[in-house]
């Protein structure tokens, strides 16, 4: 019934765009209709230039969540777990958190250049805060009993961060991976718009904008664009509730 309601919302939503252009109230070369987007969608999957920018754009994303997460487990793991050491670290992460990723993008082209590495390293700058902070969050609310119990039979303190907390934390950093695919993937595509890719959504994108003003061109991009977000959103939620059946619901809905 969740997915009947999500597509009757989303049908209406398109039927209103389309009956909105038709009749003239926006001008259809500002904006087309969603018949004509659509359509441009199906010859843009035969194109294997659109095709190559759309697998760059994954790959992208995905090695930069596959970063992320080997960074930010273990550091939230450890710094959830070693009190002084989270103190110490606390100004400078307090710090460099709220800067927004775009604006290291200057930065990371002359330091790092324009290749698909910028992009990367931004979407894992970016992609590392939920994950880490909800790591973190789960390892102080364990439960005192669990590391006594643990300890009173003789678990040295290298496993417990693998056969108790880790297990604990589960759910959270879960929900923070969740959070960190939509946050990676807009910054995958961002950089690419915004630093001119050679390959990528986001640099086909910034073409169809500005060199031939193609706006169905543009919108087919970025639905594309969308429906990769929705989908990584969908399977991991999905994944999630299989994975962690035995966590409460709102176990792990960390912000």
């Amino acid at each position: 019934m969740r997915i009947v309601r999500n597509l009757v919302g989303l049908l209406g939503f398109l039927l209103i765009w389309e009956v909105v252009v038709r009749v003239g109230l926006i001008d259809q070369n500002d904006v087309p209709p969603p018949t004509v987007v659509f359509a441009r969608i199906g010859e843009l999957f035969g194109d294997t230039e659109f095709v190559r920018d759309v697998i760059a754009s994954v790959l992208a994303w995905l090695i930069a969540m596959a970063v992320s997460i080997a960074v930010a487990v273990p550091a939230g793991l450890l710094l959830g777990s070693v009190r002084w050491l989270r103190d110490a670290t606390k100004a400078i992460v307090e710090f460099l958190r709220p800067i927004p990723s775009v604006a290291w993008i200057p930065l990371i082209l002359i330091v790092v250049g324009g290749g698909p590495e910028s992009k990367i390293l931004l979407a894992v700058y970016a992609a590392v805060w939920p994950i880490l902070f909800n790591t973190i969050y789960a390892m102080a609310e364990i439960d005192p009993v669990l590391i006594e119990t643990a300890r009173s039979y003789g678990t040295p303190k290298s496993r417990l961060l693998t056969s108790v907390a880790l297990p604990h934390a589960a759910p959270f950093v879960f929900t923070g991976i969740r959070m960190s695919a939509a946050i990676s993937l807009i910054l995958v595509i961002s950089t690419e718009f915004l630093a001119g890719a050679k390959l990528g959504i986001g640099q086909f994108v910034l073409e169809a904008s500005s060199g031939s003003g193609r706006m169905d061109l543009v919108l087919a991009g970025t639905v594309v664009a969308g429906v990769l977000g929705f989908l990584a959103n969908e399977g991991l939620e999905r994944l999630g509730k299989r994975l962690f059946r035995w966590s409460s619901n709102d176990e792990g809905d960390v912000a």
